[in-house]
């Protein structure tokens, strides 16, 4: 068994710009199952996803512990390194937010996302270091995606927007950031921009109309994902298909559906044993699925 520290510096490995980390983002142990399955080499957990499906909108209002439990679940559900978004950390100051990362290295995830959001960016940059000190009092190497909003957030004046992300890029890994993740922007020349500009590994957030994830390597990004995006898209084909049965009385778009037999089996596996991060005896999740 893999403990997690080894499974940490796995992910650590294979963040290379060029040549970037591509993570179609899950929120159940299905999909996480069926990403693993299609070849991706580390699963990522989209907040919004893991919301939605514990009844909660996204922005900091799902319930910590029932988000935690389901990042426990997906990371014993596959053998690849797990990364969990969680949002703000799920707390109100960076001590609450060390209290989580530690309950994300018992769920058995070995990245994080922290998002500034509302945060003043030097809230942002001590939250991020406090992430950082629980993992290392762990002697686990989580790797700590700082996330900026600058853009997503239309913070400021459109041309100030490089040199404020740049800005606060640097504040976050002398905090202790492994990587930054720069959602909102997806042209080139941006792109390019904060790749070069940042002294660690770039996040693009992609979706409809973003550069190929090869372009955005080309550019510079060593880690490409989609976020909300694959659960927008499946809650759309529930709509599309409802609205079918219901209007025309027809079925085409359950055409293309998992075959059930084959889905079953998915979740009928076993988990795997959660990995160890060396004190204690690893944990074990009884349940055979979601």
């Amino acid at each position: 068994m893999t403990n997690l520290h080894d499974l940490a510096r796995r992910f650590h490995a294979l963040h290379v710009p060029g040549r970037p980390l591509v993570l179609p983002n899950a929120w159940d142990t299905a999909g996480a199952r069926i990403i693993a399955e299609a070849g991706a080499a580390a699963i990522a957990t989209t907040s919004a996803g893991v919301a939605w499906s514990l009844d909660a909108a996204d922005g900091d209002r799902v319930d910590r512990a029932g988000a935690l439990a389901r990042i426990a679940r997906i990371a014993a559900a596959v053998d690849v390194p797990v990364s969990a978004d969680i949002e703000g950390g799920y707390a109100v100051d960076a001590d609450g937010v060390a209290a989580t990362v530690r309950e994300v290295l018992d769920a058995g995830a070995v990245g994080v996302n922290i998002e500034d959001g509302p945060r003043p960016a030097a809230e942002h940059v001590r939250c991020i270091a406090a992430a950082r000190a629980a993992a290392d009092a762990a002697q686990v190497p989580l790797f700590v995606n700082a996330r900026i909003d600058v853009y997503l957030a239309g913070i400021g004046p459109v041309g100030d927007r490089l040199e404020e992300t740049l800005r606060r890029a640097a504040a976050c890994i002398a905090a202790g950031a492994d990587g930054i993740f720069v959602p909102g922007v997806v042209d080139p020349d941006t792109v390019e921009a904060l790749a070069k500009g940042i002294g660690a590994p770039l996040n693009v957030l992609a979706g409809p109309g973003a550069p190929a994830t090869t372009e955005l390597g080309r550019l510079g990004a060593a880690r490409v994902s989609v976020g909300s995006g694959i659960a927008q898209a499946v809650h759309g084909l529930v709509r599309a298909a409802a609205a079918e049965l219901l209007t025309d009385g027809t079925y085409a778009s359950l055409t293309g559906g998992y075959d059930y037999a084959e889905l079953n089996a998915l979740l009928g596996a076993d988990v795997r044993q959660r990995p160890s991060s060396g004190s204690g005896e690893p944990g074990k999740i009884g349940m055979k699925c979601l």
